[in-house]
């Protein structure tokens, strides 16, 4: 009998993918972390995944980009909509929300444009389907914890992209993030989980959470890497 997967590791996990190939890859690597079979939900088109997602929750997505029904950044931007639809209820109410699923690609496409059309829909990270097995495992560990893992690849061109345009100053008046803030989205930037940057800086991780929300709604982001993206087109980050 398999070992039950253990009750720390979220759950549970879409594996977006119509590579039976890959599918298996995937779903290999993720039982070397903990997970059985009974906690990862496969589909192989956007179509399968939405149907999925309009069932269950889910701790975690791991999304290819080319699929046989249309492009992954697609079924991005809707988890990212409704995460943000979350966000903006909870201001409201004054209650806690989820931040919702981390989104992982894992794609053999690297072109400009779908590497920033994905990050700026609400990709968590972004990897490529060449890397060996432990660098997919260590990226995907890096979602499950906070992270916001990228492609050595990826980071590179992100860079060249962001770097080439003179900075553009934040817009004055709610856009423009507060020294605190800018302090954490820093730490966000070098890759610090919440818990991290709570103990460096002395503060709680309840309000580390609150200043990263603000950060969110300022930026009109939902993930760690597009408010990180956003912050440096902005020039209000290095």
């Amino acid at each position: 009998m398999a070992p039950l997967p253990s009750p720390d590791l979220p759950m549970p996990v879409l594996i977006v993918e119509d590579d039976a190939l890959m599918q298996r890859r995937i779903v290999g690597i993720l039982g070397q972390l903990g997970y059985g079979n009974e906690a990862l939900v496969l589909a192989g088109t956007l179509t399968e995944a939405r149907i999925q997602l309009a069932m269950k929750s889910f701790a975690l997505v791991l999304v290819d980009l080319g699929l046989p029904d249309g492009n992954g950044v697609e079924l991005i931007a809707q988890m990212s909509a409704s995460t943000n639809a979350s966000l903006n209820a909870s201001v409201n109410a004054s209650v806690n929300a989820d931040e919702g699923p981390g989104i992982l690609v894992i794609s053999a496409w690297s072109t400009d444009d779908l590497i920033l059309n994905a990050l700026r829909a609400g990709a968590t990270g972004y990897v490529l389907k060449e890397r060996d097995d432990l660098e997919l495992l260590l990226s995907i560990r890096s979602v499950l914890r906070g992270g916001a893992p990228i492609d050595p690849f990826i980071a590179r061109r992100i860079l060249d992209l962001t770097q080439a345009p003179p900075a553009t100053p934040g817009r004055v008046g709610e856009d423009v993030l507060t020294a605190r803030e800018l302090q954490i989205l820093q730490l966000v930037a070098e890759g610090l989980t919440n818990r991290e940057i709570a103990e460096q800086i002395f503060l709680s991780r309840h309000t580390v959470e609150c200043h990263i929300k603000n950060i969110y709604r300022k930026l009109t982001v939902s993930s760690r890497t597009r408010a990180v993206f956003e912050a440096r087109s902005r020039g209000l980050l290095a």
